[in-house]
C-alpha cells in the first residue's frame, strides 16, 4: 500500500477477539436485545475489522507524512496495543516532527467524526439498530484513540508533539527526548498504579488492561531514553570510524555454487557486497540468501540474480555522522550499510561495528565519570 509493507503480529488476533466478543456478548445485546446470536457475532466481527482498519489508517498517515518530510518509512506493523510505523531516520526539524506526530491523532479524530455522522444519518433514516450502535462505538473509540494518543508522553504521538515543542524552544533534540521520555515513564507508572487500584476495587479486567498499557508505555519510554543516550554518546563520530574499509567483495558474475564453496568467502563473513566488472557496488549477498537457492540451480544462478539490490540497502558517505546512519541500519533486514564515496565502495558498516563503537564510548564515559566522582 503506497509502497509500504503492512505486517500483522499474531497478537492482533487477541485484540480482534476481545473487541468482537465484547461487542457480540455485551454492548450490542444490551443495547438491542432479542436479536439472533449470529447477527450479534457478525456485527461484532465486522466492527472489529473496521476498527483495525482505523488503526491502520492512523499509522499510514504517519508513514505518508514522514515520507513527505524526508523521513523514509516502508513498514507498518499492527499488534496487540495498536500499531507502529517504522521510520528509518529522525525528523530533520521540529516542524517536521510536529507534522509527522500530529497527523495520527487528527486522522483518528476525523474518523471519529465521520463514524459519528454516519451513526446520526443512519439513525435518522432507519432508526436505531445494531449497525447504528456499531457506528456509534467506532466513533467513540476513534475519538478516544485520538485523545489518548495526544497525551504529552512518549511513546504516544503527544510525546512526539511535546518533543517537537521542547526541541524548537531549546534547540536540543536530546533534551527534548529526555523530557518526552520522562513524561512517558511518569504517565506509565500512573496507569500501572491506577490499574492496581481497579483490580482491588473489583474491576479486574479493566485494571489489568490499564496495567498492561502502563507497563508498555514505561518500557517504550525507557527504550527511547536509552536510544537518546546512545545518540549522545555517538555525537559527531563519523561513519569511517566504525566501518570496515575496503571490504571483501563478490563479483556479480560469481555463481551461487562458487560463492558458497570458494575459500575466498567461506567462513569469513555472513554477507558480502557485490560489485560489477567495473567495481561499482550492486548490492549485498548473504550466505543465508544464497542458501535459499535450490542445490541443483546453484551452478547456473549468479549472485547478481539473488542479491539485495543497492536501492534496498542503507548507504552513507565516510564523513556522514554515524548517529544518523544508525536508525537505517537497525531498520534494515541486512543490518548493514554500504559506505560509498563518488559511487565507489569504500567500506561496510554492520550493527556489530556500531555496537563496538558504542561499547567503547560507554566504557570511556563511565571511566571519566568515575574519575570526577567525589
Amino acid at each position: 500500500m503506497a509502497g509500504i509493507r503492512i505486517g500483522v503480529h499474531w497478537s492482533v488476533l487477541v485484540i480482534f477477539g476481545l473487541i468482537a466478543l465484547g461487542l457480540a456478548g455485551g454492548r450490542l445485546p444490551d443495547a438491542h436485545p432479542g436479536r439472533s446470536g449470529w447477527l450479534y457475532a457478525v456485527a461484532g466481527a465486522v466492527t472489529a475489522v473496521i476498527f483495525l482498519l482505523s488503526l491502520l489508517a492512523h499509522e499510514l498517515s504517519h508513514a505518508i507524512v514522514a515520507r513527505r518530510n524526508g523521513v523514509p518509512s516502508d513498514e507498518i506493523t499492527l499488534w496487540l496495543l495498536g500499531g507502529v510505523a517504522r521510520l528509518k531516520s529522525e525528523a530533520p526539524s521540529p516542524a517536521a516532527e510536529l507534522r509527522i506526530a500530529g497527523v495520527g491523532p487528527l486522522v483518528s479524530l476525523a474518523l471519529g467524526v465521520v463514524f459519528g455522522l454516519l451513526a446520526v444519518l443512519f439513525g435518522q433514516a432507519y432508526g436505531t439498530g445494531l449497525w447504528v450502535e456499531a457506528l456509534a462505538w467506532l466513533a467513540a473509540i476513534n475519538v478516544l484513540l485520538a485523545l489518548f494518543n495526544a497525551l504529552p508522553a512518549a511513546p504516544l504521538d503527544g510525546g512526539r508533539l511535546l518533543r517537537a515543542v521542547v526541541w524548537w524552544r531549546t534547540g536540543s533534540r536530546l533534551r527534548a527526548t529526555a523530557v518526552a521520555t520522562g513524561a512517558g515513564r511518569v504517565l506509565g507508572w500512573m496507569f500501572v498504579i491506577a490499574g492496581i487500584f481497579l483490580v482491588f476495587a473489583g474491576a479486574a479486567v479493566d485494571g489489568l488492561w490499564l496495567m498492561l498499557i502502563g507497563w508498555f508505555m514505561t518500557a517504550m519510554a525507557s527504550a527511547e531514553g536509552g536510544q537518546a543516550r546512545m545518540r549522545e554518546l555517538l555525537g559527531t563520530v563519523p561513519v569511517r570510524r566504525a566501518m570496515t574499509p575496503d571490504p571483501e567483495t563478490v563479483p556479480a558474475a560469481t555463481t551461487v555454487q562458487q560463492f558458497l564453496s570458494d575459500p575466498a568467502w567461506v567462513y569469513r563473513h555472513s554477507a558480502f557486497p557485490v560489485t560489477d566488472a567495473a567495481g561499482r557496488p550492486l548490492g549485498l549477498i548473504s550466505v543465508h540468501r544464497a542458501g535459499k537457492v535450490p542445490v541443483d540451480e546453484r551452478h547456473r544462478t549468479s549472485v547478481a540474480d539473488v542479491l539485495v539490490p543497492l536501492d534496498d540497502l542503507p548507504t552513507a558517505h565516510p564523513e556522514d555522522r554515524l548517529v544518523d546512519l544508525l536508525p537505517a541500519v537497525e531498520a534494515s533486514p541486512a543490518r548493514r550499510a554500504l559506505v560509498l564515496a563518488d559511487d565507489r565502495l569504500v567500506g561496510i558498516v554492520t550493527q556489530s561495528d556500531i555496537n563496538r563503537v558504542i561499547s567503547w564510548l560507554t566504557t570511556v564515559a563511565s571511566a571519566a565519570g568515575d574519575r570526577v566522582r567525589p
